[in-house]
C-alpha cells in the first residue's frame, strides 16, 4: 500500500504560517532579558516588558489547559491491540490518508464507502484494511455492516464519520433527488453510523467519535445551501451528542468536531481559494496529522483549520454590513464559480 502523500504545499507566507512561527516569542523574549542581565547589562524597561510578556504568555497558556480539562474532562486510555477505526468514505480524500496511517500502524481499520477502496478485487484478502461496500446513507445497510464489523474486527472502538458529496448548485437548480441525497450521507449518515456503534461504546464505557463537518457550517456559501445546511446540521447534533454523553456519565467516550476550510481534495475539483494568505487550502495529509494526534492524546476537543476557521464564528457579532463587505472581501461567495461537478 503506498503511503499518503501531499499533493501540494502551502505557501510559504500564509496566517497559519505567522501563527505558527512566533510561538516561540515568549521564550524569545525571556531568553533575551536573561541574556542581556548575564552580559552585565542594567535591567531596565525593556527587560519589564519582556518578561512580562513571558509571564502572560505563561498563564494564558495554563488557562488554556485548565479550560480544556474542565470543557473535555480527563483522557481516555488507548490501547491498540483493542481499537477498532470505523471511517465512512474512506475510499478517496481525506477517509482514505487516515485509513492508510492507521492501516500502516497496524491497526483494525473498517472503510465504509461506495467506491472501492482497493484497485482489484483480490487485494482485499491480504489487505489490512476492511473495506465494506455500503451506502452510509442507507440506516438498514449500516446496521447490517455494523453486525459484520463486529464479528469481522470486534465492537469498533473509534468512528470518523467522514463521508460527503457536494452538488454546488444554487437553491432553486439543485434537484429534489441531489437535494435528499446531500441530507442522506453529509448529515442522516452520521445519525445511522452513531446509533449503530455508539451502544457498545457505552457499554465499554469508552471509544471516540470524530465528526469531520466545515467551517462552513458556520459561515454558509453561495451555490452550497444544501452542503452548508447540512454542514450545520452536524455542528449542533455534535454538540447534543457531548452534552447527552456527559448527562449519561460516559465523560470516557471522547467527541472530536472538525471544521476544516477548503480541503485540497476532488470535492471542491476546480474552486480557487480566495486568498493563499489568509486562507490556504489544506493538505489532507495535515488534517490527517492533527486528527489522529488528537485521537492518540485521548482527548475530546475541536479541530479547526487553517487558523481564520477557529474564529469564524466571531463574524457572527460583527454588523450586518460589516458581514456582507467580509465576505465580498474574502471571496466566500464567488468561489463556487469555478467548481467542476463529475
Amino acid at each position: 500500500m503506498a503511503p499518503s502523500r501531499r499533493s501540494s504545499y502551502p505557501p510559504v507566507l500564509s496566517l497559519d504560517f505567522f501563527a505558527r512561527e512566533t510561538r516561540q516569542l515568549p521564550f524569545l523574549a525571556l531568553s533575551f532579558s536573561l541574556s542581556r542581565l548575564a552580559l552585565g547589562f542594567k535591567y531596565n524597561g525593556l527587560d519589564t516588558s519582556l518578561i512580562g510578556f513571558f509571564t502572560v504568555s505563561l498563564v494564558i497558556y495554563f488557562l488554556g489547559l485548565l479550560d480544556k480539562r474542565i470543557a473535555w474532562g480527563s483522557p481516555r486510555e488507548l490501547d491498540w491491540d483493542e481499537e477498532v477505526v470505523v471511517i465512512t468514505g474512506g475510499s478517496s480524500g481525506l477517509g482514505r490518508v487516515l485509513a492508510d496511517i492507521y492501516a500502516m500502524r497496524g491497526v483494525s481499520v473498517a472503510v465504509l464507502d461506495v467506491r472501492p477502496y482497493y484497485e482489484k478485487a483480490t487485494e482485499q484478502a491480504d489487505g489490512a484494511v476492511h473495506f465494506y461496500n455500503v451506502d452510509v446513507g442507507d440506516e438498514n445497510a449500516i446496521q447490517e455492516v455494523g453486525a459484520r464489523i463486529e464479528k469481522d474486527l470486534g465492537p469498533p472502538t473509534i468512528l470518523v464519520n467522514n463521508a460527503g458529496i457536494v452538488n454546488g448548485k444554487t437553491l432553486l437548480e439543485v434537484d429534489s433527488a441531489a437535494l435528499e441525497r446531500n441530507f442522506r450521507v453529509n448529515l442522516l449518515s452520521h445519525f445511522h453510523t452513531i446509533r449503530a456503534f455508539l451502544p457498545a461504546m457505552m457499554q465499554r464505557k469508552a471509544g471516540t467519535i470524530v465528526t469531520v463537518a466545515s467551517v462552513l457550517g458556520d459561515l454558509g456559501a453561495s451555490q452550497l445551501s444544501d452542503y452548508t445546511a447540512a454542514k450545520a446540521g452536524l455542528i449542533a447534533m455534535h454538540t447534543s451528542l457531548r452534552t447527552e454523553l456527559a448527562d449519561a456519565g460516559q465523560e470516557k467516550i471522547k467527541t472530536i468536531l472538525v471544521k476544516p476550510g477548503q480541503l485540497s481534495t476532488p470535492l471542491f475539483k476546480g474552486v480557487q481559494t480566495p486568498s493563499s494568505f489568509a486562507g490556504p487550502v489544506i493538505e489532507p495529509l495535515d488534517l490527517a496529522q492533527a486528527i489522529i494526534n488528537k485521537i492518540d492524546s485521548g482527548q475530546s476537543g475541536v479541530i479547526a483549520l487553517p487558523l481564520y476557521a477557529d474564529y469564524i464564528e466571531w463574524l457572527s457579532v460583527l454588523p450586518y454590513g460589516m458581514q456582507r463587505i467580509m465576505r465580498w472581501v474574502s471571496g466566500v461567495d464567488r468561489a463556487m464559480r469555478t467548481f467542476k461537478s463529475d
